[in-house]
């Protein structure tokens, strides 16, 4: 029985010996070890694969000085870096200009395109220009509906209906009676679709009001009379970060007592939801559009990945409420929220 037992022990210890050795060597070769340098380098803002470096470029329909797209050129850099790509970015609020900025990138040759589609109608031909010239095309943020359609890969964003639909079933749950939207851009698709949305699944009323983005006073004071002329509006609605605070401000000057509620999150947004001064917010989570969408492309070139089978692929929408701020707070100041 000793011998049988000391055999067995003799055994398993030559089969741990083997199956260690088994390991060790694929650990030295591959799995965890290779996975964690490529974080390491990535960590270090090095790039963590050996593909060749690829130009990606980034045009968007953004205004001068809008915090929203800052964090998404973020997520986008942070992915650049990681997968050896050297990224440009461009950008006008001109739906015009936008479109002759990507022309400008097709003519310079880049290997890859990231676009929105705030206004479709004036990006269709760029686009269709972009996919002749053999140089892939993912859009973001905004054109969920048309992305497909005009031949982009993928499309990285929230979609702004449903966005807006989970506003309206919010206001319900807050037990608000009369809503304004207001949309600080003018022919932007996408805002539209948010607060139709919202109309759809709010029991209550809902009004739009437009203002003009680019003129923080004007915003104010459209806010502020509407208030002031219709003291049934118990809740404001604001499509971006930046006009939540000034919403609150046109509320308390305006003597109301209307909840401010609003689209996308930053450090400001943050504050307000804990501090009470706003209600919730909706987070689309635009590191994540900038991020995935370099990544994708280079999965493309790569390996000719492509995500979302024809249908969008989603980063929101999430209602963020004062339970959520203290923990987001920090992501927000990073950069990253």
């Amino acid at each position: 029985m000793v011998r049988v037992r000391r055999g067995a022990r003799v055994v398993s210890a030559v089969l741990a010996a083997v199956l260690g050795a088994s390991l060790a060597g694929c650990s030295s070769t591959g799995g965890k070890r290779a996975e964690d340098e490529r974080a390491a380098k990535a960590a270090g803002g090095r790039a963590a694969v050996d593909t060749p470096r690829w130009t990606f470029a980034m045009v968007t329909h953004s205004g001068a000085g809008d915090s929203f797209w800052d964090i998404v050129q973020n997520g986008a850099k942070q992915a650049a870096a990681k997968d050896n790509i050297k990224f440009v970015y461009a950008n006008d609020e001109e739906a015009a200009r936008q479109s002759q900025l990507v022309q400008s990138y097709i003519d310079a040759k880049v290997d890859g395109l990231i676009v929105t589609l705030a206004k479709p109608d004036a990006m269709k031909d760029v686009v269709a220009k972009a996919e002749k010239a053999g140089i892939p095309v993912i859009t973001v943020n905004s054109g969920s509906a048309e992305s497909k359609a005009f031949g982009a890969l993928s499309h990285i964003g929230q979609d702004e209906t449903v966005a807006g639909e989970a506003v309206g079933e919010e206001l319900n749950r807050r037990g608000r009676k009369k809503a304004l939207c207001v949309l600080h851009e003018q022919g932007n698709v996408g805002h539209e679709q948010r607060c139709d949305g919202a109309k759809k699944s709010f029991k209550g009323e809902l009004q739009k009001l437009y203002v003009e983005g680019t003129n923080m006073p004007d915003v104010q004071s459209s806010i502020e009379s509407k208030l002031q002329a219709d003291g049934a509006i118990d809740s404001v609605v604001t499509l971006g970060a930046p006009f939540a605070p000034t919403a609150v401000k046109a509320k308390e000057q305006a003597g109301s007592k209307a909840e401010i509620d609003t689209f996308d999150l930053n450090a400001q947004v943050a504050a307000g939801l804990q501090d009470g001064s706003l209600g919730f917010a909706v987070d689309q989570q635009p590191y994540l559009q900038g991020y995935q969408a370099v990544d994708l492309l280079w999965l493309y070139k790569y390996n000719s990945d492509v995500l979302g089978g024809g249908k969008p692929v989603l980063t929101g929408p999430q209602v963020i409420t004062k339970k959520d701020a203290a923990a987001l707070q920090e992501y927000t100041k990073r950069g990253t929220r």
